[in-house]
């Protein structure tokens, strides 16, 4: 299946709805509303948003780049509906964020997900992050697993 993967506003309301679900899904799979360290993405940090939509133009996915510094940036908000899951959405919207990254001169994309994502964790792996030392706010955070990738 294609998706098409577009820049969109962080505050556009299909955006909003895919990390609403994303934030949910997330506190019932750690059983509270408190399993992010570190301050929450916003439209102020925000360098790129972007939405997956199907052949009908349903928002299925979405991800987000937060720059860290003048050559990397970390993923944020990477989301598929349930439903479209191993539908080749979450690549989609992977490889469009590496590609943005690149063109914006970044060479490397680091990201957290958790120990009660082991989907997510499969995923970065499968498609070329490796393991780091946890960094920044998820430094010495036993819920958080960091991961990187340097760009070609």
């Amino acid at each position: 299946m294609s998706f098409a993967v577009n820049p969109e506003p962080w505050d556009a309301e299909d955006g909003v709805r895919l990390r609403a679900m994303q934030r949910a899904e997330l506190d019932a799979r750690y059983g509270s509303g408190d399993h992010e360290p570190g301050s929450a993405p916003s439209a102020g940090d925000i360098t790129l948003f972007l939405v997956a939509r199907n052949h009908e133009g349903t928002a299925v996915a979405c991800g987000a780049l937060r720059r860290l510094d003048a050559g990397s940036a970390e993923i944020k908000r990477m989301f598929v509906l349930p439903g479209q899951r191993g539908s080749g959405a979450a690549t989609a919207v992977l490889r469009r964020l590496e590609a943005e990254a690149a063109r914006l001169g970044l060479t490397e994309l680091k990201l957290e997900t958790g120990t009660a994502q082991p989907d997510a964790i499969r995923f970065y792996e499968r498609e070329g992050y490796r393991l780091i030392e946890n960094f920044g706010p998820y430094a010495g955070e036993p819920l958080s697993v960091c991961y990187a990738r340097l760009l070609d």
